[in-house]
């Protein structure tokens, strides 16, 4: 499955303000920022370098790996879900990594529905993209819309 990077980056605005409320993590050499399945605990702020995101199958099997760049939010859907963590997020040698709490991000888009909005644009960006790569995938059914037309064809001449 391929993704589009830039459904991660967020607007400059949105990663400012975070930035405010956030503290600096030592990324030296790779260092894992969350793991698939874990709770979640924040928002992490790539502010130079990369990150490889990856996701892997329950059997282990590697089902997505990219690269982010500089102003993506990382951990958004877990932290605004509260679900564990789609995605396995490692930082790679160099990357600079901002990281807000999960209270002070909720106390954040509870104060400035401004930034909620801003928020929401990211996260709709994910989805367009994930949607956009599952219709890459192999079918694992007939199509709908071929499925409906059988059952009209077959009514209709059911009818005669």
């Amino acid at each position: 499955m391929k993704l589009d990077p830039s459904a991660f980056l967020a607007n400059p605005d949105l990663v400012e303000a975070l930035r405010k409320h956030s503290v600096e993590v030592s990324c030296g050499g790779e260092n894992y920022l969350f793991r698939q399945g874990e709770p979640p605990v924040g928002l992490y702020i790539l502010n130079q370098g990369e990150v490889t995101l990856s996701m892997t199958s329950p059997s282990g099997e590697l089902l997505l790996s990219m690269q982010v760049g500089a102003g993506s939010l990382l951990g958004l859907p877990g932290l605004i879900s509260n679900e564990p963590y789609t995605l396995t997020a490692l930082a790679c040698d160099g990357a600079r990594v901002s990281f807000v709490t999960q209270d002070d991000f909720k106390a954040l888009m509870q104060s400035d529905s401004g930034l909620a909005l801003k928020v929401l644009e990211v996260l709709a960006a994910e989805v367009r993209t994930a949607r956009h790569a599952a219709q890459e995938l192999r079918p694992i059914a007939p199509s709908v819309h071929s499925a409906h037309e059988s059952k009209s064809h077959r009514s209709a001449a059911d009818a005669n």
